[in-house]
């Protein structure tokens, strides 16, 4: 059964080799280029009390080239369930072939065990490779940019990956098991993935751990640091704040002294008749001094940095127990389904 698996699936992991043969030279000439630019920019540190300046310019050159990378490798999970996983059993249903091999003493269970056994492994090999590779590469950067847990470079570095793809390998074949039709089934895979991949960071990765919580005093200058401020409701919320060597999840309303919402009217009454004092600063200007007269703050959730490694087990974890019920059902399934 190995042996017959792997005479079906050699092809496309044939293209996965050679993708990933492409993929890893292109990574390993960028990270050596990353790092003669560092060590360029740490050379004209020399003498210079801060480097920051430096490392700042340094960080900008590369940052959008590998958060574009980063896109498009966090693909390579769903590309696997839907080129890997989808046809592998909705393609043998389809032209009726799987009775072949149950009839020769295979159960269905086994067979289905096999395929995603094999399959799956290479899957996770093939996603695990390109996730170590371009983390090697975009290592001086993320260590001057401190964002790992952005959405995008969370998903396509270290270890999640590898769950990602195990993940999506099995979200394919189950789906091929139910729809019996291969392209129908590679459709629906790569939509419910990639809806899956919205969520999970979104919705359920900042409740794995308990957050820290800080008040934060919105002054002038914190307003102004903020990325947008108000929302299309009219609610008082600033939103894009930022906390050191932290992972900001909530942010709380605007919130006056004795801690209730700043009413929307005072609210909208800094936006529209803030007074003028001819030295405000800041993509806000006036409205952010007008706002900062009233004393307001707020409560920010976050999670340390320090937490970098847990989020990264704890998803791989949580995708793996997906894999794994999944799996199950299609066990059950199959079982139970005539052929």
């Amino acid at each position: 059964m190995i042996w017959l698996t792997w005479r079906q699936f050699r092809g496309p992991a044939l293209a996965g080799v050679v993708a990933l043969a492409l993929l890893a030279a292109y990574l390993l000439h960028l990270g050596f280029d990353i790092r003669e630019s560092y060590d360029n920019h740490r050379a004209q540190c020399a003498g210079l009390a801060d480097c920051g300046p430096q490392l700042s310019r340094f960080s900008a050159d590369h940052e959008n080239n590998l958060l574009y990378l980063a896109a498009v490798l966090g693909l390579i999970p769903g590309l696997v369930g839907m080129f890997w996983g989808a046809p592998l059993v909705a393609r043998e249903v389809e032209a009726g072939t799987q009775r072949l091999v149950w009839s020769q003493s295979v159960t269905r269970r086994h067979w289905l065990a096999v395929k995603l056994a094999l399959v799956g492994l290479a899957g996770m090999v093939l996603t695990g490779a390109a996730s170590l590779l371009l983390t090697w590469a975009a290592g001086p950067v993320d260590q001057v940019a401190d964002n790992r847990f952005s959405t995008i470079l969370f998903g396509a570095r270290n270890v999640a990956p590898i769950a990602y793809a195990a993940f999506a390998l099995v979200l394919g074949t189950i789906i091929g098991l139910l729809v019996r039709r291969t392209v129908p089934a590679m459709a629906l895979t790569i939509l419910t993935f990639v809806v899956v991949q919205f969520l999970v960071p979104n919705v359920i990765r900042p409740h794995f751990l308990p957050p820290e919580h800080r008040t934060v005093p919105m002054t002038a200058q914190a307003i102004n640091q903020a990325r947008s401020l108000g929302s299309i409701t009219g609610a008082p919320v600033v939103k894009g704040l930022t906390v050191p060597d932290a992972w900001v999840t909530d942010v709380s309303e605007l919130l006056t002294r004795t801690g209730e919402p700043l009413d929307e009217g005072i609210f909208d009454g800094c936006f529209t008749d803030a007074p003028e004092t001819g030295t405000a600063e800041g993509p806000y200007g006036d409205t952010a001094v007008c706002l900062a007269e009233h004393d307001l703050h707020v409560t920010v959730a976050y999670q340390p940095d320090s937490r970098y490694w847990s989020f990264q087990w704890l998803e791989s974890a949580f995708y793996l127990l997906l894999a794994g019920l999944l799996a199950g059902f299609g066990f059950w399934r199959l079982q139970r389904r005539p052929s």
